[in-house]
């Protein structure tokens, strides 16, 4: 479940820089250098905690002396007016930090957050909510590790670790079984095969073609329950587009195995989390 380390660290690097530049001049001018404080972050709303290594590896790239502590786990559940993460040491350095280790944090909780509401729509229907790689540029494997974090799973991290042909590829290759036939062809390296399919029609053909797994791509409720009988077990059904958490039980209702949700990760809002120095030396 953890994320990648090395990902986490080009991330954490490319925000200090950006926020930082060549320093902070406001902390230099008002903090005086040997100033000490202790910080907490504090829930403002209920949320699914995400980010707490991520946080203190922010802090400790700005000083290892900074000390961090974390009051949850990623995944627990946090009720408003809880602390999530406490910090102490050097204030100038505190100050510098804090914005890059907030944006992250409640980012990732919201993440994580509406990722639990739509697992706890789907509840108990069998149905896995997926992501997809309508992520954050950058943040890609924070955004998909949030995801992990709030129960759900990843759909294909990158371009290169699975086939998806989508209609593009369908039109550029003139139909879905010749799109299907020269992935199939080619796929030296054992991908996984998915084919995003329209009609039922293209559903039809892509099982024709030896399809095992499709995606519906803005089907309605019916027409994903002829989808579904068309298949009948031959393929795993992927049902996006148009997902909310009002229609999403419906969706898993209809007798699809996933349903991919991009607004997991393109237009989330970040949760608000306050972060106010509880003590000053």
């Amino acid at each position: 479940m953890e994320p990648n380390l090395k990902e986490v660290e080009r991330i954490i690097a490319t925000a200090l820089a950006e926020d930082i530049g060549k320093g902070d001049v406001t902390a230099e001018l008002l903090v005086p250098p040997n100033a000490t404080a202790t910080l907490s972050f504090v829930t403002r709303e209920p949320l699914v905690m995400c980010g707490g290594a991520v946080v203190t590896r922010v802090f400790f790239k700005v000083d290892p002396t900074i000390k961090t502590k974390l009051f949850a786990n990623d995944g627990k559940r946090m009720t408003a007016g809880t602390k999530l993460i406490d910090v102490s040491g050097p204030a100038r350095e505190i100050l510098s930090a804090e914005r890059v280790a907030l944006n992250l944090l409640a980012r990732m909780c919201a993440v994580a957050t509406l990722t639990a509401h739509y697992v706890k729509a789907v509840h108990g229907t069998g149905v896995s909510v997926i992501d997809t790689r309508k992520t954050m540029p950058g943040l890609r494997e924070l955004d998909k590790y949030a995801v992990r974090a709030g129960g759900g799973r990843n759909h294909r991290m990158r371009l290169d670790d699975a086939i998806l042909i989508k209609d593009n590829h369908i039109a550029l290759a003139g139909s879905v079984s010749e799109a299907f036939s020269r992935a199939k062809a080619g796929n030296t390296h054992k991908l996984p095969i998915e084919i995003e399919c329209d009609t039922l029609a293209q559903v039809q053909e892509a099982l024709k073609a030896g399809a095992q797994s499709i995606m519906l791509d803005n089907m309605d409720i019916p027409t994903l329950h002829e989808a579904v009988k068309l298949v009948a077990g031959r393929a795993s059904l992927e049902a996006s587009g148009n997902i909310t958490l009002d229609n999403a039980r419906q969706v898993a209702q209809t007798g699809v195995d996933y349903i991919s949700v991009g607004r997991l990760t393109h237009s989330v809002p970040s949760v608000d989390i306050g972060l106010d120095i509880l003590v000053k030396n």
